[in-house]
């Protein structure tokens, strides 16, 4: 009987955490059996995302296998960059410079909040984040959130933390970070 309890316990405890769910992002729910792509596209934060990835070419890299830890920008974050930049980076002769910020945006590892908060931890305050696009950012934490500076000095807020995808996780920011020029 005291075996049935405990199974019952487990199995009830185990469901509940299976039940957890993402947070919503953009109005919409993100689910964990889905990829990267098949989840932004839900998002109404972020469209001009979607349209970047579109333009630059990476759906297909960012559907792939991964891991993949994206720090997606809102289309708030877009908006905050210089008047024209968006439709200018969106045009098919600024490809290469549309991906270079892109990719800027991904880190080839499964990364949730936790890791960040104890690479930084461990590193005594800021951590070195390379980026698949060839970046190396700063991360650190300020008043409980996870903040990352990038190469011009900007400081991007992680607003919407572990978004969970069937190949890695998303981390919604509130600034599009760029590479060092």
């Amino acid at each position: 009987m005291k075996i049935l309890k405990i199974a019952t316990a487990v199995l009830a405890l185990s469901t509940g955490m299976a039940l957890a769910e993402n947070p919503m992002v953009g109005g919409a729910p993100m689910y964990e059996d889905k990829n990267i792509v098949e989840n932004a596209v839900n998002s109404a934060d972020h469209t001009t995302l979607v349209a970047a990835v579109q333009a630059a070419g990476l759906v297909e890299t960012l559907q792939g296998e991964g891991p993949f830890t994206v720090f997606a920008p809102t289309n708030d974050a877009f908006a905050k960059l210089p008047a024209g930049t968006v439709e200018t980076l969106l045009k098919p002769e600024n490809k290469d410079q549309l991906v270079k910020i892109l990719t800027c945006h991904v880190v080839a590892a499964n990364a949730m909040a936790a890791d960040i908060q104890k690479m930084i931890a461990d590193d005594g305050g800021m951590h070195t984040v390379s980026t698949v696009g060839g970046c190396d950012f700063t991360t650190m934490v300020e008043d409980g959130m996870v903040k990352i500076k990038d190469g011009m000095g900007n400081v991007a807020t992680v607003t919407i933390a572990d978004v969970k995808q069937s190949n890695g996780v998303i981390h919604v920011i509130d600034t599009v970070l760029l590479p060092a020029m």
